[in-house]
């Protein structure tokens, strides 16, 4: 129960940003129409304005699978495919339970230079060939949630990661294995002497920069084909099959191969990586910029630094000890926080003439398959926020050099991109720019008079610049290979971000005569570049072992210099592209009635409870939409020597959740008759309805929940013909009320909890319809979170009610407080006033060996207080005391384990010894 209670506090009052391969259970609007096309192997579903993106991807899915999967030996799969159009988060995933693969078809601003579609495509069909080869064909049905539990025990994600990135790089002329910046990070702390420990580069650190372990994963996947040949993945990957009845299998299966494990593997890489990397640093001169944010000890990340007309640098702020936020910074180096600012899909903010905008997510009340891209904006003089557009998909927005006009990336439901210029005092539409080619488009900018623009185009051939002005438009960079971006105007002139030199860098083009010059020769890399307000200088983000800085420099042309880029694949075998020749074939699209396609069984997974007395399997039921899902459970309670049989359904098609069940289950009681004191047992079915309506919505740097539950349900009792009158044999639907709203501000990476956050609850129950039955169950839960007197440190003051009355009297609606699990209470629980302040004390990235990880450590002080008004001892503590803690991942597996200790001191009325327990708990 405390599990639950605080797993749902922390669902409700905290931001979820997922990525990569992750279960999505979310559900798109009713009104969107599906149609699905069947083409060797592969269903694609899709909503219906998107048919022309799901022709082409049923030709590219069935020529490439066998050309990515060749070298696994594979050559044709059996995998549905859904294209979502109604979100603006650009990402995919591959699962099983149930088996099928999901493609966000919206392009982000910042990625590849080739089609998204075709990007994902290789990727995540990548992840579909790598589950056909480690957990083998279906041969035992229903069993996909197994399977699927044995690749995340078998097989760390830095190796799936990892493979499908190399696969993306090897099979395409783009790949993110080809961008600098991707693993500039690794490559940064390598070069300055920071080497990570395996477990550090894989889980990440809550104090440095993060290796990633999609990057740490392709170097890895590069060296052992450098070092085992092309057939590493076909050999790693069959040893993997071979299930081992050990902790993590898969570094005897590279130790048997490579005849070092994974630790020691990653040591190897490692000393290379340091060698080449340092090859390509002694051979491409740089110049040493200085900072000027001031100087911090932990990662931050000061984006898109830009001069006002006062002097003071305006920025993006990003850290593991705060939340985003834009800050001013003084010529002195004084750093002052504007505004918090919501979540974004990609960092981004334009400032002009007094004016700030920068774009946000916002999700969906309730469906959240849906969601949006707004435009907001700040006054620098008032201090006025304002969210400029509504239920739109904006992206990128910029200002005009007189701050009166705003030009974005608008993508509309039907996947197609065009320019958008908007008022920037009422957001409203002024014109567009269309893109007859439909070309995925990034980053527009007005020049100074605000009568040309510049934006980058992308499609499966490269990356282009364009600049237009009125009708007239023309590439003046077609179809590279350089990961361009930003660009911006100088005069006649455009600046940009590219990798020329193997580097990240800033690069000036001439409008006239296309000739490209070098601005900056960082060391690691420069990006974001602004001009300073006399035009001598530009201000841009130079990155080192700390995170993106703010440098400035004077404009001086640098020859663009040679490419030193070290490819890691380029020793390797290199195919082909396998999209130059996808073939361009038109398929028959049937409407797809998700109500027809409800049942879709597809595991069988054993189930059992905390004693152990509880002992069966559950048969489950999901469908591809995320509509339905179906539960057919037996068991057997020792305990009763019986079965218990149940089935569920939930429907989450509707605004309502809609969650039926029916329970057979034995029992057993004592009952007085008469004098005596009899003992019965019998057979009871249990029918129950529960309506429920989760709605969240988030606004800047806020999160509103709200959540409403109905249940009820219907008990009928089978007695022996002894004990039939004398027992009652129905329960009448009991109703049960909750009504749940709470607020939240934004969490940084450190934070215990939420800086500012409110939460409540309310439950009702009672007897209307069973005259057998009377009372009332009444209880109110209240949450309130504050700042500590640190940062990241949190306050918590909870008080929580609740009123019982004839047959719900001994029930608890709220909890005991600390330690009174253990101990008889002397007066009936009323009410409860308890006070925490957690606070962490280190954030250590310590590694004990393939043991644990341990990330940080954390403490906590506490003191309860019960009956608050009804008790004369309520004015002391009931208890109080102290806890630690510590996250950590324990025998080099991705979940986090929290692993803690809670000393609590209780009333001293009950002469009861300071209770010590242990805490264990694990999220993904």
């Amino acid at each position: 129960m405390k599990i639950r209670i605080l797993t749902s506090i922390i669902l409700s009052l905290t931001f979820l940003k997922v990525s990569g391969q992750f279960f999505d259970e979310s559900q798109s609007p009713l009104r969107v129409k599906w149609h699905y096309i069947n083409h060797q192997g592969f269903k694609i579903i899709f909503p219906s304005p998107i048919e022309k993106d799901a022709q082409r991807m049923a030709n590219t899915f069935s020529y490439i699978y066998p050309r990515l999967a060749s070298d696994l030996q594979l050559h044709k799969t059996d995998y549905p495919v859904i294209l979502q159009n109604q979100g603006t988060s650009a990402n995919g995933f591959v699962q099983l339970a149930p088996k099928k693969s999901q493609f966000y078809t919206i392009s982000p601003q910042n990625f590849d230079s080739q089609d998204w579609l075709n990007n994902l495509a290789v990727h995540e069909l990548r992840h579909v060939a790598q589950y056909q080869k480690i957990l083998g064909p279906s041969n035992f049905p229903l069993s996909d949630r197994l399977r699927f539990a044995y690749l995340g025990i078998s097989t760390p994600l830095w190796f799936l990661e990892g493979d499908a990135v190399l696969t993306e790089t090897k099979k395409t002329n783009a790949g993110r294995g080809r961008q600098p910046s991707w693993i500039m990070p690794f490559r940064t702390q390598l070069l300055s002497g920071k080497t990570p420990s395996y477990s550090k580069a894989y889980f990440g650190s809550e104090r440095s920069v993060e290796v990633g372990y999609y990057q740490l994963g392709y170097l890895l996947n590069a060296q052992l084909h450098n070092t085992l040949g092309e057939a590493a993945s076909n050999k790693l990957m069959t040893e993997l099959a071979k299930p081992k009845i050990v902790p993590y299998p898969f570094s005897q299966s590279l130790k048997k191969l490579s005849g070092k494990s994974t630790r020691q593997f990653y040591l190897q890489t490692v000393k290379q990586l340091q060698v080449a990397w340092q090859a390509q640093a002694d051979s491409t001169p740089h110049i040493s910029y200085t900072a000027i944010n001031r100087p911090h000890q932990y990662e931050s990340n000061y984006l898109f630094p830009v001069q006002t007309e006062q002097g003071d640098l305006l920025a993006l702020k990003q850290s593991k000890k705060r939340s985003p936020c834009l800050v001013r910074i003084s010529p002195k180096g004084k750093e002052e926080v504007l505004i918090n600012i919501g979540y974004q899909e990609e960092p981004w903010f334009s400032y002009a003439n007094g004016k700030i905008v920068w774009d946000e997510f916002r999700a969906d009340a309730r469906y959240k398959q849906r969601s949006y891209n707004v435009v907001c904006s700040y006054n620098l003089l008032t201090g006025e926020k304002t969210q400029l557009s509504h239920k739109n998909r904006l992206f990128a927005p910029r200002l005009s050099a007189d701050g009166s006009k705003i030009i974005a990336v608008n993508i509309n439901w039907d996947n197609k991109a065009e320019l958008q210029i908007l008022d920037s005092q009422t957001g409203h539409t002024i014109s567009s720019i269309k893109n007859p080619e439909n070309f995925h488009l990034q980053a527009p900018a007005f020049d100074e008079q605000g009568d040309k623009i510049t934006w980058i185009s992308v499609c499966e051939e490269g990356k282009s610049l364009w600049l237009a002005q009125g009708a007239h438009k023309r590439q003046l960079i077609s179809n590279t290979r350089q990961q361009i971006d930003k660009p911006i105007f100088r005069g006649d002139k455009i600046i940009f971000n590219a990798h020329y030199n193997g580097l990240d860098n800033i690069y000036q083009i001439d409008t006239a005569t296309l000739e490209v010059k070098a601005l900056s020769a960082a060391k690691f890399g420069a990006f974001n570049a602004s001009i300073s307000t006399d035009g001598q200088q530009m201000f841009f983000n130079n990155y080192d072992i700390s995170g993106y800085n703010i440098a400035s420099d004077y404009i001086n042309e640098k020859a663009i210099g040679q490419n030193h880029f070290v490819n890691f694949v380029a020793s390797q075998k290199s195919n082909e592209n396998i999209f130059e020749q996808i073939p361009d074939s038109t398929f028959q699209s049937k409407p797809y009635r998700a109500f027809s396609h409800t049942i879709n069984f597809h595991s069988i997974v054993p189930l059992t409870d905390e004693p152990g007395e509880k002992w069966g399997l559950q048969l489950q039921s999901d469908d591809l939409l995320n509509t339905t899902s179906i539960r057919l459970a037996s068991s057997y309670l020792s305990s009763l020597g019986r079965w218990t049989h149940e089935a569920q359904l939930s429907y989450k098609a509707l605004y309502p959740i809609i969650d039926l069940a029916y329970l057979n289950r034995p029992r057993a009681g004592y009952y007085r008759f008469g004098k005596q004191l009899h003992h019965a047992q019998w057979r009871e079915d249990v029918f129950s309805l529960k309506l429920s309506v989760p709605l969240s919505i988030n606004h800047f740097d806020r999160q509103w929940t709200w959540k409403a539950d109905l249940s009820t349900y219907l008990v009928n009792r089978h007695f022996e013909a002894s004990e039939k009158g004398k027992l009652i044999e129905t329960v009448r639907f009991p109703m049960s009320y909750r009504l749940a709203f709470g607020q939240s501000s934004r969490k940084a990476e450190r934070d215990i909890a939420p800086p500012w956050a409110q939460q409540f609850e309310f439950n009702y129950q009672s007897f209307p319809f069973d005259s057998n039955r009377s009372g009332e169950l009444f209880s109110i839960q209240s949450y309130f979170y504050f700042p500590g007197l640190l940062a990241n440190h949190s306050f918590l003051a909870s008080f929580q009610y609740q009123h019982l009355s004839k047959n719900f009297a001994g029930s608890l609606a709220i909890d005991p407080v600390y330690g009174y699990y253990q101990i008889k209470a002397l007066s009936p629980l009323i009410n409860n006033l308890r006070l925490h302040y957690r606070f962490p004390l280190l954030f250590n990235d310590w590694e004990l060996g393939s043991i644990a990880y341990i990330r940080n450590l954390k403490a906590g002080l506490f003191c309860h207080y019960e009956n608050i008004g009804h008790d004369k001892m309520a004015k002391a503590p009931k208890s109080f005391g102290l806890e630690l803690s510590s996250d950590m991942n324990l025998l080099r597996y991705t979940p986090i384990a929290t692993l803690g200790t809670r000393l609590i001191f209780v009333n001293k009325i009950y002469q009861q010894k300071p209770i010590f327990e242990l805490l264990f708990n694990y999220f993904f």
